[in-house]
């Protein structure tokens, strides 16, 4: 399967964001990928107020990005803010293109590094797959990172890889970490990880997200097979679905698990 990620820095107006969407699901989709992977916060960068810019998953941004996918052929997951009790917002990923249509909402809020997200976004409660041309893809939102229990959840649901869109912090030993985390992802479940990220701010001008870039796919056995630095960049490759199987055989960690002694 051929999946782009599209690294690409996203601004506080959901419009022009939605113009980049298009923009950049052409130009992957004229490079032959099946699936468009775009970071979190695709409609609205972070340090904008969320809650007056959420929109429902059958709002006017949401369908717009259908028409996207629709008119390319392709499956596009995006980053979008929905509207959730009490004030807060859902981090929502939206997965929709031909016989395709799956969200999720981030399960893991960033209530770390001094950052409290849980303050105006509520957390999702359940792990979502989806199915593209009979492959299965987990999807997973930044922090969730740091908990290999989703990814492998992910695995349990038959999933190959897991789709992985983030808005990371930057800060001493961040980037470290992120590859480290997402290489360890893949490990712990022994399956693809594709994982983007919003690009460095300080590589273009204007107001952009927080985000370090270095979008990167890693194998089932934890090797980098493809990676960017940090500009604003379209990284396309494929996936061997059928390598996950010959790893499993060989890394038994899902088959090796003793749940019942941590209940």
């Amino acid at each position: 399967m051929r999946i782009a990620l599209s690294q690409l820095t996203t601004g506080p107006d959901p419009g022009k964001n939605l113009r980049l969407v298009e923009e950049w699901t052409r130009r992957a989709a004229d490079a032959g990928a099946r699936v468009i992977v775009f970071p979190e916060a695709s409609m609205a960068c972070f340090g904008t107020p969320l809650a007056p810019l959420a929109q429902p998953l059958d709002g006017p941004w949401a369908d717009a990005v259908r028409e996207i996918a629709e008119a390319t052929g392709t499956v596009v997951v995006a980053g979008m803010f929905t509207p959730a009790d009490g004030g807060r917002v859902a981090n929502t990923l939206l997965a929709t293109g031909p016989g395709v249509e799956e969200s999720y909402d981030k399960i893991h809020l960033y209530d770390a590094f001094g950052f409290r997200e849980s303050e105006t976004v509520a957390p999702g409660s359940h792990p979502s797959v989806i199915d593209v041309d009979g492959i299965r893809l987990g999807l997973a939102t930044c922090y969730d990172v740091r908990f290999p229990e989703l990814f492998r959840a992910h695995a349990d649901a038959g999933a190959v890889g897991t789709l992985l869109a983030a808005s990371w912090g930057a800060g001493p030993g961040k980037l470290d970490q992120w590859e480290l985390l997402v290489r360890a992802r893949a490990l712990d479940a022994t399956v693809w990880v594709a994982a983007v990220g919003q690009a460095d701010p300080g590589t273009g001008p204007g107001a952009v997200p927080t985000g370090i870039g270095h979008s990167l796919v890693v194998g089932p056995d934890g090797t980098v097979r493809a990676f960017l630095g940090a500009e604003p960049e379209l990284l396309v490759t494929d996936l061997n679905v059928e390598e996950v199987g010959a790893v499993r055989e060989k890394t038994s960690v899902l088959a090796n698990r003793r749940p019942e002694v941590w209940r």
